[in-house]
């Protein structure tokens, strides 16, 4: 199984989603809380161009937010990502 690295905060229902897809997959998800280190925050921005979250890495690809996971699994696509 791929690591998967996920930058969120705590009330933010997208990362809910994308949490609660990726444990369905049975992977086991890095949380990184920008609402709790400004330090993350800036390490995101600087590293994905983006100020929302969630912000999701498989291993070193950064897929992007909620939809973008969603897009992925709909499109049969995830499942591999995942695997690799």
């Amino acid at each position: 199984m791929a690591t998967v690295r996920m930058y969120s905060t705590g009330v933010c229902p997208y990362c809910v989603m994308a949490e609660r897809l990726l444990v369905s997959k049975g992977v086991a998800i890095e949380k990184i809380r920008i609402d709790l280190d400004a330090e993350k925050r800036g390490e995101m921005m600087q590293l994905t161009g983006r100020r929302t979250v969630p912000q999701i890495y498989i291993g070193e690809t950064h897929v992007g937010g909620y939809d973008d996971l969603a897009a992925l699994d709909q499109a049969g696509k995830l499942d591999e990502m995942l695997r690799s």
